[in-house]
Parts: C-alpha cells; structure tokens; sequence
C-alpha cells in the first residue's frame, strides 16, 4: 500500500526537490548566477531570470544544459569552454562552475534537510521489498545524499558525474532513468519515476516507464500532468497506504 501498482519492483527518485529540500537552494544560486551574469553583459537592459524560467530551461536538466538552454532563450550563445574556467569566465562552462561555486556554499552553510514525508516513503518501499535509485543531474549527489543521512536506502544511482562520463543524454530524454533501470537490473515497464521537474516527468514518460509520480513543490500540478505524470502529489507521505 504505498501508492504503486502491483507490477512495479523498483522505485527511481530524482534527489533534490522529491527527496531533499535542495532544489530551493539549486533556483537560488541559479538566480545569482543567471542575474549577475546578465547584468554584466547589459545592465541598462536587466531583465532577471524568473521561477518561470527556473522550470523552462533549468530545473532538471544536467548543469551545463541548463546554462546553455537557459542562455539560449534570452538569445546569448557563449563558447563551451572547458571544467576548468574560472567562474567570472565568459564560457558556458565558467557559467555552470559559479553556479555550482554558489550551491556549495549554501549547502556547506545551511546544510541539506531530506523532506520527513520522503523519508517515511523511502523506508516502506525499503520495507515493501522495492528496489531503490536514484537518478538525479545534480553533480554533488553523493555528498548531499549523504549529509542527508539517505545514502543507506539507495542501491543505485545515476548522478551527473555518471551522465557526463557516460555520454547521457540529460532530462528531459529518458537516458539517465533507463540507466537507472539497468543498474537495479529492472525493465522500465517495472519501474517507477518520481520527479518534481516538468523536464522529469516527461523522461519518465519518455523511457517507457510503468508509473510516473509527479512532486508538486513548485505549484505546477496541471504542468506535470500535462507532461506525463500517473498522479501528483504534493508530498510522497500522500501515497502511503493508498492503492493505485
């Protein structure tokens, strides 16, 4: 009874935003970036990056995509550079290194709260026999998953280190959570998807798997639908003890 239909054997959670508060201090360091970065380039004509930006072009997506996605809307493209730029750098790559600069810091100051809900969730389908990953564009999961105190339920896991070394597409293509699948040896059919990201959801939807659960943490509850999720649920507790 945690919400799932009978022939699922594997559950496949994005990280920040479904299993830790995370993604709040992700859109703020991007706001930082994305607002300073745009007013070097033409302070007498700011406009700043939005929320409704944040789940266009960013949220979900590997880093590097999202700078180069978000840039592309606002009509800037900028060299790629390469992972050792320095963040004041004009280059796709010093871009996504501040970004990442400002997460850190935050994380190291406030530290990282795993939502309870999620937490309750994880053990009864710990309990229930599931097998869990977790597939997440984010570059740090092991350290945040860890400060979490989360790392003991995961048994894969599909980071953006993982993406970029092996060449996966990033959400919203289904590559990192079919990678995920694999790793649990489970058929995507088998598998279940649990994301807060519009670009997520569609992955989700994308790769063929047997139930999409939609997070709303972002008041987007029609959007997830709209994009593919089963159901959407504004915390994972909501499906404990439910029948899908």
């Amino acid at each position: 009874m945690i919400g799932l239909p009978s022939t699922i054997t594997a559950c496949l959670f994005d990280l920040d935003g479904v299993l830790t508060s995370t993604a709040v201090l992700h859109r703020q360091a991007w706001k930082q970036t994305f607002d300073d970065f745009l007013k070097r380039r033409n302070a007498t004509d700011f406009t700043p990056f939005t929320e409704r930006d944040y789940a266009s072009y960013v949220d979900g997506r590997p880093r590097l995509d999202g700078v180069r996605t978000f840039l592309a809307s606002r009509g800037i493209v900028l060299p790629e550079g390469g992972p050792g730029d320095p963040p004041d750098a004009e280059t796709v790559h010093a871009v996504g290194n501040r970004k990442n600069e400002l997460v850190l810091r935050v994380i190291e100051e406030q530290g990282v709260r795993p939502y309870p809900g999620s937490v309750r969730y994880l053990e009864a389908a710990e309990r229930a026999g599931l097998a869990i990953g977790v597939v997440t564009s984010s570059a740090n999961a092991v350290s945040v998953l860890a400060a979490a105190g989360l790392d003991r339920f995961v048994r894969s896991r599909i980071d953006g280190v993982v993406i970029t070394r092996d060449r996966l597409r990033g959400k919203p293509a289904p590559d990192s959570f079919l990678a995920g699948a694999r790793e649990l040896g489970t058929e995507p059919e088998r598998a279940a998807v649990f994301e807060d990201a519009l670009a997520g959801v569609e992955a989700g939807r994308a790769g063929g798997f047997g139930y999409v659960v939609g997070v709303n943490r972002a008041d987007q509850a029609d959007a997830l639908r709209e994009r593919g999720a089963d159901v959407v649920v504004d915390d994972l507790s909501e499906l404990l003890g439910v029948s899908a």
